[in-house]
């Protein structure tokens, strides 16, 4: 097929996008959050956050995939993971707040740590290793900023997705480009009015 006439690009492996990387690790740190210190039985929290948490990286997977036919579901998706990891970084505050813990502030010594460390680390098995020998306190603050570091991701990546719609458009818009160049390349004449 001639490339002039695509109009379907995949978006990539999204297992390869640091955004899904780092939602994995909050997914999988949050079910070790939960195992340790939640009660297994009467608290809803448990289902919250950890749907909160899968609704974040299933919706980076799902809205990579559709962004391949539609941008504005792939805009969609990716602003409900947003919003998603927003609820679940609510439950964590709560946790800590309820349980008189403290929320680290962001120049404190102890964040801006989490911080650089969280930036350089995107496999589950990093962030396990860390949690088995650390206190709730800390894993709920590490987790939040995870958190803190996926909204910036997320809102980069919709300003991204955002400016690409505006300068290249959506499928219906690549569809016409595609089937007006193939026709041009072709020798048709526009027939019917058809462009």
């Amino acid at each position: 097929m001639d490339n002039n006439a695509q109009f379907l690009f995949s978006k990539g492996d999204y297992k390869n996008l640091v955004v899904f990387q780092k939602a994995e690790c909050i997914y999988d740190l949050t079910c070790f959050f939960i195992e340790h210190y939640l009660p297994k039985i009467g608290d809803r929290t448990v289902d919250q956050m950890k749907q909160a948490a899968r609704s974040g990286k299933q919706n980076i997977a799902e809205g990579n995939e559709a962004g391949t036919t539609s941008m504005e579901s792939c805009i969609k998706l990716m602003n409900v993971a947003k919003a998603s990891f927003k609820e679940l970084q609510e439950d964590y505050e709560d946790y800590l707040r309820n349980h008189g813990m403290q929320i680290w502030n962001v120049n404190s010594e102890h964040c801006q740590n989490a911080r650089k460390w969280c930036t350089g680390h995107l496999k589950t098995e990093d962030y396990i290793r860390v949690c088995e020998i650390r206190n709730d306190i800390t894993i709920a603050n590490i987790a939040l900023v995870l958190l803190h570091q996926e909204d910036y991701l997320l809102r980069k990546l919709l300003e991204k997705l955002q400016q690409d719609f505006l300068e290249n458009g959506g499928i219906r818009e690549k569809m016409s480009v595609a089937r007006r160049n193939w026709r041009a390349q072709n020798g048709m004449e526009y027939m019917n009015g058809e462009k």
